[in-house]
């Protein structure tokens, strides 16, 4: 299985951009999917996941701005970022948790201006 993310770019803070991740290969629905981060200089952070329940988990810090969603026929996972912030800016690679193994997406950059 292999991930490929798309959307991304540069944005105002205040502003909102999209991603997108598809999973290559054949995979059930009973899979977790979701989306990390890592700025310079910062330790990977959870931003999403989303479970096959489907259940979703937000990191702390883009709880109530952030909205993942998963398209079971699509193997596809999306998130939607709104009131962007400059904290926001990283490295953003998706996953997918399927048969007790992960997949890291090679991710796409986010840059949010002040």
């Amino acid at each position: 299985v292999q991930l490929q993310a798309s959307g991304g770019g540069s944005a105002q803070a205040g502003g909102s951009l999209g991603l997108s991740c598809v999973a290559s290969g054949n995979i059930n629905s009973f899979h977790t999917m979701g989306w990390f981060r890592q700025a310079s200089g910062k330790q990977r952070e959870l931003v999403a996941l989303v479970t096959s329940a489907p259940k979703t988990v937000y990191g702390d810090a883009v709880k109530e701005r952030f909205t993942i969603s998963k398209d079971n026929a699509k193997q596809s996972v999306y998130l939607q970022m709104n009131n962007l912030k400059f904290e926001d800016t990283g490295f953003y690679q998706c996953f997918l948790d399927w048969k007790g193994e992960r997949t890291l997406g090679l991710g796409t950059l986010v840059t949010v201006s002040s």
